[in-house]
């Protein structure tokens, strides 16, 4: 079995100015660069069949040329005591919803179930402790909420694989697929 999802990548300007937020905040384990990516659908674990045959359906998903997203705003996921992310937004973006949605159909058609919750395009910029203190989680968000990156040239997507490690999630990219 093998854990799947698709991404775009942040370059390494835009992962340098998010690293430069990323402080101040008690209870954050910090994503890395590396570890830094817009995900457009997530599969989970697959067999080894399945992951080929997602990887030959997301040839048919890479298609409608280059376009651009900027990341704007950050936020979190959860509320209290049970927030447990803090994100970098991406503004509404009409070409990213579609890629996001040929990569869900993507994964349909080789039989992989994908989430089905509303696609929210975001960049995970750390994972909370569950007593990190919400008005320190408040207070970072309202410090950095202004953010807003450069447009960002996006020309591709990749198939990354995850493996969880006492480090956190380490990712690795098995295909790419050019725009």
């Amino acid at each position: 079995m093998i854990r799947l999802f698709t991404a775009l990548s942040i370059p390494e300007d835009v992962a340098a100015t998010l690293a430069r937020r990323q402080t101040g905040l008690p209870g954050a384990k910090w994503r890395t660069a590396e570890q830094l990516h817009v995900t457009l659908a997530f599969y989970g674990d697959i067999d080894e069949r399945r992951a080929d045959d997602l990887a030959a359906e997301l040839s048919r998903a890479a298609s409608g040329g280059p376009f651009e997203i900027v990341l704007s705003g950050v936020g979190a996921f959860g509320d209290g005591h049970r927030t447990h992310a803090i994100w970098a937004g991406v503004e509404p973006n009409e070409r990213l919803s579609v890629l996001a949605g040929r990569c869900r159909s993507a994964g349909e058609r080789a039989g992989v179930a994908t989430e089905r919750r509303e696609y929210r395009p975001h960049v995970t910029l750390a994972y909370l402790k569950p007593q990190t203190n919400p008005d320190r989680v408040g207070a970072w968000i309202t410090g950095h909420n202004l953010l807003r990156s450069p447009p960002i040239r996006v020309d591709r997507f990749g198939l990354w694989s995850s493996r969880l490690s006492h480090e956190g999630s380490q990712y690795q990219l098995e295909r790419e697929y050019l725009l």
